[in-house]
């Protein structure tokens, strides 16, 4: 077309064909922005539905609950299955496997930051009271509890210090895939007591 053409076309209101290609690639522009931004906020409407737990029965306790986590201190913590517990003397998740006496001196305890307290209730009974703010999610009382005792010790998410990454870094990094999106409404994965 030539430029005589396409200035006739223009003083005639008419469209030329610069301006229909221009025209259509702001249109599809457009189109392709509000579906990006329909696209998104759908994701955010799930993530906001759902909040990352972990499952208890695949948890290996490998430790990096405490190292992965993006915040400052992990947002995960040990939690106590009372009903499962059995109040033992020598609870494997307190105590070192060494443990020469069963005193709660620093030395003789598996938490690196004293999270577990240890209270006398009837001989030969004790209660173990996860100290939340203390705990670092290192999960050593947890391997501790598998291994020796009944397992009422394990790993949650706590869904008030979690900030809800898309993409978790300890769940990219857990080696069971133990890290699962749970519904915000239940968001803890309780462990049965028969599953000890």
């Amino acid at each position: 077309m030539s430029n005589d053409n396409i200035r006739a076309e223009q003083g005639n209101g008419g469209l030329n064909r610069r301006d229909f290609v221009g025209d259509g690639l702001r249109t599809a522009g457009v189109v392709g922005l509000a579906g990006l931004a329909g696209f998104l906020a759908g994701r955010r409407s799930n993530s906001a539905e759902t909040v990352w737990q972990i499952d208890p029965l695949k948890c290996v306790a490998c430790e990096n609950c405490a190292t992965e986590c993006m915040l400052d201190q992990s947002a995960v913590r040990c939690v106590h299955e009372f009903a499962m517990c059995g109040y033992c003397e020598l609870c494997t998740g307190y105590f070192e496997p060494e443990t020469v006496e069963l005193n709660t001196a620093a030395e003789n305890q598996l938490c690196p930051t004293g999270a577990i307290k240890r209270q006398f209730i009837e001989e030969p009974y004790f209660e173990y009271k996860i100290d939340r703010p203390l705990c670092i999610g290192c999960g050593k009382c947890v391997k501790g509890c598998s291994t020796f005792g009944n397992a009422s010790l394990y790993l949650q998410v706590d869904p008030k210090l979690c900030v809800g990454c898309n993409e978790c870094a300890i769940a990219k990094s857990c080696p069971s895939e133990a890290f699962v999106r749970v519904p915000a409404s239940r968001p803890y994965i309780r462990k049965p007591a028969n599953e000890s």
